[in-house]
């Protein structure tokens, strides 16, 4: 998952979303940072109980916010997300000793981006895409 501070550059370079079932976001500025909320049609939980574990299936949870803006969330794209949104200006993912150096074109320029994670690597990559444009 990409850092919430390089998902929120890529919100201000213009990176559009519409939200989809599994998606990950963060509602920043409302003491829940540490928390990520994942899309879902259902939830599910784990229930532990006299007669052993059990995995509830719920149709809402109870929750003092029943909705929110998505104006107001900040949305984590997942990897495989990041390099769709790359599209052709993805040009390879390696493995370093230490990380990972994603490789794309930026205009006529061929650039680098190393980072601890794939995904943020990937990201710092559409970043620079988003702002070339």
């Amino acid at each position: 998952m990409i850092g919430i501070e390089l998902a929120r550059r890529l919100r201000a370079a213009g990176l559009a979303w519409e939200p989809t079932e599994g998606d990950r976001f963060v509602l920043p500025d409302r003491d829940l940072d540490g928390r990520v909320f994942t899309i879902s049609e259902m939830v599910v939980e784990v229930r532990r109980g006299p007669v052993g574990t059990l995995i509830a299936f719920n149709g809402t949870t109870e929750w003092a916010l029943d909705a929110i803006e998505q104006a107001e969330t900040v949305w984590l794209p997942r990897e495989h997300q990041l390099r769709e949104l790359l599209g052709e200006a993805l040009l390879s993912l390696a493995r370093l000793d230490d990380g990972w150096r994603c490789t794309a074109r930026i205009g006529d320029e061929l650039r680098e981006f190393e980072h601890a994670n794939a995904a943020d690597a990937y990201g710092e990559a559409l970043l620079s895409v988003l702002e070339h444009r």
